[in-house]
């Protein structure tokens, strides 16, 4: 498969991106994500907010370095609370016990 085909990874090596460690791989790196595509940053443990900044990128994962651990990262829509519009249906609760299997 001959490069430049397909779509190009979101991040750029020396750019500098706000993330949140979502996960820790095998090797011990923390995991982010940059719209989707995933960044391993060492040094790092789940629940960081640090600046990074893209050191390698690889067609499917980038790698970063921290450079700043004091930053505050926005969550993507996930403080957004869904309302239930007025005109929906009472759906009623029911727990496992209360299934009943045939």
């Amino acid at each position: 498969m001959s490069e430049g085909v397909g779509v190009s990874p979101p991040v750029e090596e020396g750019e500098t991106y706000k993330v949140k460690i979502e996960d820790i791989g095998k090797e011990g790196d923390g995991v982010a994500k940059v719209e989707n595509f995933v960044v391993f940053v060492p040094d790092t443990e789940v629940g960081d907010e640090v600046e990074i900044e893209i050191t390698r990128v690889l067609r499917t994962l980038a790698f970063g370095e921290v450079v700043d651990r004091d930053v505050e990262v926005e969550d993507e829509g996930e403080d957004e609370e869904l309302e239930e519009p007025e005109d929906a249906p009472e759906v009623e609760e029911v727990t496992v016990d209360e299934i009943e299997l045939e």
